[in-house]
C-alpha cells in the first residue's frame, strides 16, 4: 500500500521563524515489517474540541486492527486565516488551542503551524509539505536494523470532507487525485451521515479510502460549541479542559459571525483555489 510516485518537486514557502514539530515524532519503528504512518488532520478547529482527538485515535485502532501501518506521529494543522470561512478565529488563537490539547491530553499528537500563518494552501500541498518534512528532509523513519522506510502521509478528515469530495466543481481533478491516488484517507464517519453514495463516486481511489464507523457516536462540532457560547452556556466536557480556560481567559467567541460547518468553507477556499489555478494557466498558455 505504499506509495511508488516519487516525491512532487515543489517549493515550499515557510512562516518566519518556523520550525517542523518533530519532538513527538517516533524515530524508529518498532516492527520492521510495517510501513510508518503520519496521520494529517486539516480543518479550522476553531475550537478544537474532544471529537478532534477522539479521531486520531479511533484512527489508531482502526490502523493497528486492519493495516500494514505502524503510525509513527498524528499533526493537527489548523487552517490560514485566509480560509474565507466566515467568523473564523485568529490563527493565533486557534494554534494556541490546538497546542494545549495536544499537549496536554495526548501522548503523541503534535500541532503543525505552517499552514495556519501564511496565505490559503491547498489540502494536496500541505500534504506535500509533511512528505517533504517527514521523507525528502529527514530520510523517513529508521527501522530497528538501521535502514530507513518513507513514511506514508494520510489525510485523517470527517464525513463532511469526502462529500464535498464527491461533489462535482468543488476540488479540482487533479487534486483529488494527488490527495486520494498518492496519499490515502481516512475517514471518520459522522453521525447521521450516509458515505455509500460520495464513496461510489471516487470509486477510482476506493482502494485508498478508509472508512471508520464510530462505535461511540459523537456529534459534537465546533459550530455547535461557538453556539453555546454565544449563548452563555456552559462547554464544559465538550472540549479540553485547558482549552476551556483559554476561551474564558481571552473572552472569545462571545460575537461569532455567521454560521457555517467546515465543509462550507472547504468549498469557498477549493474553489477560489481552482479559479486561481484555471486563470494562471490561461494566462501561461
Amino acid at each position: 500500500m505504499s506509495s511508488a510516485s516519487p516525491p512532487p518537486t515543489r517549493e515550499f514557502t515557510n512562516p518566519p521563524n518556523y520550525q517542523f514539530p518533530t519532538h513527538r515524532l517516533a524515530r524508529v519503528l518498532r516492527n520492521p515489517d510495517k510501513q510508518p504512518l503520519v496521520l494529517v488532520a486539516c480543518g479550522s478547529f476553531s475550537p478544537v474540541t474532544y471529537l478532534h482527538l477522539r479521531m486520531f485515535e479511533m484512527a489508531k485502532d482502526y490502523v493497528r486492527q486492519n493495516t500494514d501501518f505502524e503510525i509513527v506521529a498524528g499533526y493537527l494543522s489548523p487552517v490560514s486565516d485566509q480560509y474565507k470561512k466566515p467568523g473564523l478565529l485568529s490563527a493565533h488563537h486557534r494554534v494556541n488551542m490546538c497546542n494545549l490539547a495536544a499537549e496536554q491530553t495526548s501522548q503523541w499528537l503534535m500541532v503543525d503551524p505552517w499552514e495556519a500563518f501564511q496565505s490559503y494552501q491547498r489540502t494536496a500541498v500541505v500534504l506535500d509539505h509533511f512528505d517533504y518534512e517527514i521523507n525528502t528532509k529527514r530520510g523517513g523513519i529508521e527501522t530497528p536494523d538501521g535502514a530507513r522506510k518513507p513514511a506514508r502521509i494520510m489525510l485523517l478528515a470527517g464525513s463532511d470532507l469526502i462529500a464535498t469530495m464527491s461533489e462535482p466543481g468543488v476540488w479540482s481533478e487533479a487534486d483529488l487525485d494527488h490527495i486520494l491516488g498518492r496519499y490515502g484517507v481516512l475517514i471518520i464517519e459522522r453521525a447521521g451521515a450516509d458515505m455509500d453514495q460520495a464513496i461510489d463516486s471516487l470509486s477510482r481511489w476506493r482502494h485508498n479510502i478508509h472508512l471508520i464507523h464510530q462505535l461511540v457516536q459523537n456529534d459534537v462540532s465546533s459550530t455547535k460549541v461557538r453556539l453555546f457560547l454565544r449563548r452563555g452556556l456552559s462547554v464544559r466536557y465538550l472540549l479540553p479542559a485547558p482549552v476551556v480556560d483559554y476561551i474564558e481567559e481571552h473572552g472569545l467567541y462571545k460575537d461569532d459571525g455567521p454560521n457555517a460547518t467546515a465543509a462550507s468553507g472547504a468549498i469557498a477556499a477549493e474553489k477560489e483555489k481552482g479559479k486561481e489555478k484555471e486563470a494562471s494557466t490561461s494566462s501561461a498558455s
